[in-house]
């Protein structure tokens, strides 16, 4: 327990955490602090390009075997699953009406690709390097949780599955620019990797920082402007949701023997919740749905809760798993 506390202080005193309560706390106090939304978009693109090619580079260098194949199978099998175990815990905690439910629950499968990348940072400061096929399975893990909330809401009949809901699950720009730049880390390997390094390697947690700070600005007003609609029973799903998400990635992480790093990663990606690929879904396929409670959920409570107490919990169960 006292290495748990010392985790969580530790990471709370990183310029990662400390750059998001930055965020929240401007956002809260009202102040006119705000990145420009190309900037943001900017930096979104490059994290998204840094992570994809460094992790497609790690696979060209380790090469492929069984536990890729296992891991990508468990990660598409937990993104699918996990919606309909949200759903429950909702129906047990709310009163939440079936399409809004079905829509929050589709936010817990899928992942938060920021969460992800803060996982990756924590998991490097404390001298452990998952596999670089995780990125892989991140990606693999975006629309699963999609067509499981859908098949949800389609129960009562309202959800459109046409050409347009497509386009957006298979073509969403976050998911073409992350397994592009794997794709392209993959065919270049290392002598890609020593190219771009200045680029893609040294700048990464400075421009990580700003980006935090930029989504706690997010989250704070989103957290200011919504906080009648949550009630005591969602507030307390935006915090258990991704705690059981998280033992669920565990299990999976031992049973195919990831490593440290590979299991902090699966229980983060099973624990995080989606705030770009599924909101953009539900809005083409059920605009019945109000925003207003699944992006508060997945990016005021869920997100902020695995950045400051939800990474070293994982990390700290990670380590136990593995014995180390």
């Amino acid at each position: 327990m006292a290495g748990f506390f010392d985790l969580a202080l530790a990471n709370l005193g990183s310029p990662l955490i400390l750059s998001f309560i930055l965020g929240v706390a401007a956002a809260l106090a009202r102040s006119e602090l705000s990145i420009p939304e190309a900037t943001a978009k900017a930096m979104s693109i490059y994290l998204l390009f840094a992570i994809g090619f460094k992790g497609g580079v790690s696979v060209a260098d380790h090469g492929f075997d069984p536990a890729l194949a296992k891991t990508l199978f468990a990660g598409i099998v937990l993104s699918a699953g996990l919606p309909f175990v949200a759903y429950a815990l909702l129906n047990v905690l709310t009163g939440l009406d079936r399409t809004n439910a079905a829509a929050v629950a589709g936010h817990y499968g899928s992942i938060s690709i920021v969460t992800f990348v803060a996982g990756t940072s924590v998991a490097e400061a404390n001298g452990f390097i998952a596999e670089g096929f995780m990125v892989a399975v991140a990606a693999a893990m975006e629309a699963p949780a999609i067509l499981s909330a859908l098949w949800l809401i389609g129960r009562s009949g309202s959800n459109r599955m046409d050409g347009t809901l497509w386009r957006e699950i298979l073509l969403n720009g976050s998911i073409v620019l992350l397994v592009g730049a794997f794709m392209i880390g993959l065919l270049t390997g290392k002598d890609g990797l020593a190219e771009i390094e200045a680029f893609i390697v040294t700048p990464f947690k400075g421009v990580l920082c700003i980006f935090l700070l930029d989504m706690g600005l997010v989250a704070g007003r989103g957290i200011r402007e919504n906080r009648d609609m949550i009630r005591p029973g969602l507030f307390a799903f935006g915090i258990l949701m991704p705690v059981i998400g998280s033992c669920f990635g565990a299990a999976a992480a031992a049973l195919i023997g990831l490593s440290v790093g590979g299991t902090l990663l699966l229980m983060v990606l099973s624990a995080s919740a989606s705030y770009i690929a599924v909101p953009a879904a539900m809005r083409v396929a059920v605009p019945e749905a109000d925003p207003g409670i699944y992006l508060t959920l997945s990016l005021g409570i869920t997100f902020p809760f695995n950045l400051t107490i939800g990474l070293p919990l994982y990390l700290g169960v990670a380590r136990m798993i593995s014995g180390v």
